[in-house]
C-alpha cells in the first residue's frame, strides 16, 4: 500500500486561511497523512524533514497557495534559492540564499505532472503545468523535500502543486480569482490519484513561451 505525506501551509501575508492546508486536512486519513507547515524559512524545512524521518512514505505531495493564479498548477522544478519578496511569518526575508548549502541547483518533480494536470481537467477544474514554484517558502519546501528524498530515500516520489485563492479570500482582493474549497479538494484528490496510479507520464504540451 502506498503511503502519502500531504503537506499544506498555515496562513501568511495577513490572510486568515490558506487553501493548501484546508485541502490537505480534508484529505487526511487512511494512507494519507496531512502535515501543517509554518510559512517560515528554515523551520518549515526542519519540520518536513522530521516528518519524513519519522515515517516511511512513498509519495510526498506538498501544496501551496499561488494567489495570483486562477487555476491549479503542478510544478515542474524546485530550485536551490530563497529570495523572498515579502517577509515570512517569522519576519525573515532571505535574499539569494540557498535552501540547502552545497545542494544541487535544482530537482525535478518526480510525479507525473502532465497526467496530474489531465486528471484535474477531467474533473472540470482548470489546471496547468507551472515552470516555477517561485522563491518563497513554497519552493523552499519543494526543494527541501526533493533533497531529502535524493539523499535519504531515493525511491520517494516528490511533487508540489499550487492552489488558487479560496472564494472568500478573493472577495477582498479586487482583480483576483477564487475557487471553492470543495472544488480544490476535488482537484487535489484527482491529482493525487493520478500520481499514485504509477507508470510513465503522458506526452502532452505543457510548456510556456515566457
Amino acid at each position: 500500500m502506498t503511503r502519502v505525506l500531504l503537506t499544506g501551509f498555515e496562513p501568511f501575508d495577513g490572510d486568515v486561511l490558506n487553501p493548501s492546508w484546508e485541502v490537505a486536512r480534508a484529505l487526511d486519513g487512511g494512507l494519507v497523512t496531512a502535515l501543517r507547515l509554518p510559512c517560515e524559512f528554515g523551520r518549515a524545512k526542519e519540520l518536513l524533514w522530521q516528518a519524513l524521518d519519522s515515517g516511511r512514505f512513498d509519495v510526498l505531495l506538498s501544496l501551496g497557495l499561488a494567489g495570483n493564479r486562477p487555476d491549479v498548477t503542478v510544478e515542474r522544478i524546485a530550485i536551490n534559492v530563497d529570495d523572498a519578496r515579502i517577509p515570512d511569518n517569522a519576519g525573515q526575508q532571505p535574499v539569494d540564499q540557498p535552501v540547502v548549502a552545497g545542494g544541487p541547483v535544482a530537482y525535478w518533480n518526480t510525479l507525473p505532472i502532465k497526467r496530474m494536470v489531465e486528471a484535474v481537467r477531467a474533473e472540470g477544474v482548470p489546471a496547468s503545468v507551472s515552470q516555477t514554484a517561485g522563491t518563497f517558502v513554497c519552493n523552499h519546501v519543494f526543494y527541501a523535500g526533493a533533497h531529502w528524498a535524493a539523499t535519504r530515500q531515493p525511491g520517494l516520489r516528490v511533487g508540489f502543486m499550487h492552489l488558487p485563492l479560496l472564494l472568500e479570500q478573493a472577495v477582498s482582493k479586487p482583480g483576483f480569482t477564487g475557487m471553492a474549497l470543495e472544488t480544490q479538494v476535488q482537484a487535489a484528490r484527482a491529482a493525487l490519484a493520478a500520481a499514485l496510479a504509477g507508470g510513465e507520464d503522458i506526452l502532452s504540451v505543457g510548456g510556456a513561451v515566457s
